[in-house]
């Protein structure tokens, strides 16, 4: 029979249980050695109380499980990434592409619509080389689910492909033939792709962003929690590189509406961008540290200065304007591409950190007490 609790003594050194077991709290194992020596009692046998300056165990602090991260980090490799930039360049790309196509910029709409059909294709590879297996996005087809972004994006890729390929298709309609069945494709290939062209600069938008709700429908802190941002970001971002292209690519003459959208895309990029940098507390802090916080600072300075040049280089001669467009270009189009890699390496980077997950959880939780 174990004795009462008034008979029960301290464990002496030597004794079974005194011992010090491997794995536990440093910070337990220390306060209960201070206990069984007689130093957590007072003087009249009362313990101390918590918040005491003079207290043995000090109050809880956040810590993780042994140290262990809350959440796995994404599974997502690089690809991943990539996959992003290039979707957004082919949804840009498409959407100046319709824009040049209807003032009549044969050079321009040409240089857009290839560049659009070789982005997507890059797309599709990326997102094939992530799943591993070319057949995985075959049978994402077999099921549609509206609720799940990546089975609605599936199926925004395979009707934005077709239609940019339709497009670009149409560019080679002047090698064929005047006469004979070729000469009847080659008639109508101009219209069959202006149509193609519309559809894809529609169906753009929504390749540019569905992967923003994609990212943010995880429980990766930095992805979920600037879910209001993401979309703009991504697609203020698309809007910069399909202008970029043009600006790089296309004769100087034909791309005063790059321009113009270049400075809108960048400047939606860099506001949204901004405010998911600033206004989600400690999830934000990632997209400032390490690797994504260099990222992101190229991207703000090489889209600021690429629109900055892109609007400047239509006050300028010809010559001039010439050089100034296509460093313009290539600007933005290398900080669109650092935009993705920013926010790709912030959301795997708040994922190995249990602070991020949660620190944000106790103050929700502390919010909902104070509110109710």
């Amino acid at each position: 029979m174990n004795p009462a609790p008034s008979q029960r003594t301290p464990h002496q050194p030597g004794q079974p249980g005194s011992e010090h077991v491997p794995g536990t709290d440093p910070i337990g194992g220390q306060a209960a050695r201070m206990w069984d020596a007689g130093m957590g009692r007072r003087k009249g046998g009362g313990r101390k109380r918590r918040g005491d300056v003079n207290a043995v165990v000090p109050d809880a602090e956040f810590r993780s499980y042994y140290g262990r991260a809350v959440l796995k980090p994404p599974v997502w490799t690089h690809e991943i990434a990539y996959y992003l930039f290039a979707g957004g360049l082919a949804a840009g790309s498409s959407m100046l592409a319709a824009v040049a196509d209807a003032h009549g910029h044969v050079a321009a709409r040409r240089v857009l619509r290839t560049t659009s059909l070789g982005a997507v294709g890059a797309s599709a590879y990326f997102l094939i080389a992530d799943l591993g297996r070319p057949e995985r996005f075959y049978n994402m087809l077999r099921v549609a689910k509206v609720t799940s972004p990546m089975s609605v994006g599936t199926y925004i890729l395979s009707v934005f492909g077709p239609l940019s390929g339709v497009a670009a298709a149409s560019e080679l309609a002047a090698l064929l033939p005047e006469r004979g069945p070729l000469g009847l494709v080659r008639r109508l290939a101009r219209p069959a792709g202006s149509v193609a062209g519309v559809g894809a600069a529609l169906t753009g938008p929504l390749l540019a962003t569905y992967t923003a709700v994609l990212f943010a429908d995880t429980a990766v802190p930095s992805w979920h929690e600037p879910y209001r941002e993401l979309p703009f970001v991504f697609g203020g971002s698309a809007l910069a590189a399909g202008a970029g292209t043009a600006l790089l690519l296309a004769p100087t003459a034909q791309t005063g509406s790059a321009a113009r959208v270049a400075a809108i895309g960048a400047t939606v990029e860099l506001a949204a961008a901004h405010r998911m940098e600033t206004s989600h507390g400690l999830v934000s802090e990632p997209f400032h540290l390490g690797r994504p916080g260099k990222f992101l600072t190229a991207a703000r300075t090489l889209t600021a200065s690429g629109a900055a040049g892109a609007v400047l280089s239509r006050a300028l001669p010809t010559r001039v304007a010439r050089v100034v467009s296509a460093v313009a270009g290539a600007s933005l189009l290398a900080g669109s591409f650092l935009t993705r890699m920013a926010v790709f390496e912030a959301g795997v980077a708040s994922t190995k950190d249990p602070k991020y997950v949660v620190v944000p959880q106790r103050e929700r939780l502390e919010a909902r007490r104070r509110a109710s």
